[in-house]
Formats: structure tokens, sequence, C-alpha cells
């Protein structure tokens, strides 16, 4: 089943209760997080205080993903502000087990994230922890970015890694996803679109979720 999970980081943060109202009225159940912390990624962006208005003040499922260095240092933080799903970057700890077993043990969702440059190998061993595997389309930091098409061929491969071996998580795409390139990861594999340009620099955000519910 798709699940469209629009990125707050496009959202207009100077009115974003408007944003999330349009977002609840068109049956968005979940929303994108991102985390970003000047280092692992080039950016600043969204805190734990900010998750925890949300969930203060909203009933959507709270997918937060984390691009900081060292995400053991604010797994707890996270978990306590209320998000629902946690995702790490494999590339951002060398304790990457030991990060996944610490989520999973706040009784979070656990989610891994890998970038375009890094292969599905180094963390296939993995996947047996994990609820949710994020395949970035992007170099993550930035939103606005274009697609990186060779990504599809890696949704490919991990979508027949999933079948062979039977795993259960979902498939997340993020970056670039328009309804041209959320029909190309939808097709490789992917069950999960996180859509931020898209949904929120069009004239209607109503009518870009449509758009993108219209793949299936």
């Amino acid at each position: 089943m798709l699940i469209i999970e629009p990125s707050l980081l496009s959202a207009n943060l100077m009115n974003v209760k408007h944003d999330l109202n349009k977002l609840s009225q068109d049956r968005i159940e979940r929303v994108h997080i991102d985390i970003m912390d000047g280092n692992f990624v080039p950016n600043l962006a969204f805190t734990p205080e900010f998750v925890k208005r949300l969930n203060e003040t909203t009933s959507f499922f709270l997918d937060c993903h984390l691009m900081v260095e060292n995400p053991e240092k604010w797994v707890d933080h996270f978990e306590k502000s209320g998000a629902d799903l946690i995702t790490i970057h494999v590339e951002s700890t060398p304790h990457i087990h030991r990060v996944l077993q610490q989520i999973k043990e706040t009784g979070k969702k656990v989610g891994i994230a890998v970038n375009p440059g890094t292969t599905l190998q180094s963390i296939a061993w993995l996947f047996p922890l994990v609820d949710q595997v994020l395949i970035m389309t992007v170099n993550p930091g930035f939103g606005g970015q274009k697609f990186i098409f060779e990504m599809v061929g890696k949704i490919k491969e991990l979508n027949k890694l999933k079948k062979h071996f039977n795993y259960k998580f979902d498939i997340e795409v993020d970056g670039g996803i328009n309804v041209k390139t959320g029909r190309l990861c939808l097709d490789a594999g992917a069950n999960i679109l996180v859509a931020g340009s898209y949904v929120f620099s069009g004239e209607s955000i109503s009518e870009q979720i449509n758009n993108l519910r219209q793949l299936v």
C-alpha cells in the first residue's frame, strides 16, 4: 500500500499550523521530520522540542529522520519527545548495530537510511533489525534537489533482497520525489514516498497529494 509522507522541511514554517491542517484534511497520516545537526549534513533543521509540540498537538505518525553525527546521543531525546519511528544513517556512527538496538529498546519503530554513495551490502546484515529502510535519492541536507536516477536500481536490489529473505520492512525513498520519479520508485518496489518540495511548493497541497495517490 502506498504511503505518502510529506516532509515538513519544505512546509511554510511561518505558518506550519496551516500546512498541518491541510495535510490532516487530505487524510495524510504520517509526516517526515528531518533532523540535521550541521555536521553530518551541511544544514540545520528541527529539534526534539519541535517533535514534542507536534506530538502534543497533532495525531500524525512522526517519522524522525536523524541526519546527525553520533545519533546515539539523540535517540533518547526523540523517544521522549514522541517520535514514532527513528531512522539513523549507517554512515553516521561506527556503532550502528548498538544504536539500532538502542532504538528498539525504546519501543519505537526502527529505521536505517543509506546515502546514494553507500552500498546495500554494507547494511544488509542489519535488515532483520529494522522496520524501515530509507533509500536516499538525493544527497541529504537540503530540500528541492534533483532525483538521482541511478538510485532506482538500488531500490530494485533492495526489493529483491526483501522478497528473497521474506523481510517485513517498508522501503522508503526520500529526495526529488514527484509524479514521474515517484512512479519509478513504486515500480522498483518502494511503498513510502517522502515528498517535500513537490507537496508544499505547488499551488495546492491537496492537488499535489492527489496526484501522488493516483500513482496506484
